[in-house]
Formats: structure tokens, sequence, C-alpha cells
């Protein structure tokens, strides 16, 4: 019923090649899954919220990361937006703090 450790030994070693191979395989797939769930989508969430930020123009209602609705009055180049966000009360932020467009304005005609 038990084999004999000699038995044991040889039937290890003749297949050291298809033992590397399946001790590494676990370790591959580990990584896919991660790639697939965790890495692809962030990847993907970045850049909407890059096309998201330098989509921004005069007019938009924004979301800011604090949780601050505002209308965005003056949009710079050096990464910030000036956000009004009572009448009379404007407030300079950050453009990666912007989290979301409630509602964007049309593009000026031509």
């Amino acid at each position: 019923m038990f084999a004999t450790p000699a038995y044991a030994q040889a039937a290890a070693g003749a297949s050291g090649t298809a033992t590397m191979f399946a001790n590494i395989m676990p370790l591959v797939l580990v990584f896919a899954i991660m790639y697939f769930l965790l890495i692809r989508p962030q990847q993907r969430k970045m850049k909407e919220h890059k096309a998201l930020v330098e989509g921004l123009r005069r007019g938009d209602q924004v979301v800011t990361s604090g949780g601050i609705l505002g209308k965005v009055v003056k949009v710079a180049d050096d990464g910030v937006v000036e956000v009004e966000i009572a009448e009379g009360v404007k407030v300079k932020v950050i453009k990666s703090t912007i989290t979301s467009v409630v509602s964007k304005t049309e593009p000026a005609a031509a």
C-alpha cells in the first residue's frame, strides 16, 4: 500500500522540469488575476479622470474631492481651477482634486 522511500525519491527526481513548471504556474496565475482585477481597471479609471480634468471648461458644474459643489469660473494652465461655490465666493482648486462634472456647458459656437 505504501511506496518505499527508494521509489518515491526516484519518481520525484525524474520529473524536475515538470515540478519546476508546476511550482511557477500558481505565481503566474496570481499575477494574471491581480492584473485583470486590480491593475487594469485602475489604469482605465486614471485615464478617464485625466480626460475629465483636461476637458474642464468655464461654466461646468463640478464636485471636488472635499465634496464642494461649484461652478468653474476660470481654468488656468498651471493646474489650478477657480471655482465659484457661492455668489461672489471663489476658491482656487487644483485640477486633480475635481472628482466629477455634474453638468457640462456646450462649447462656444465659432
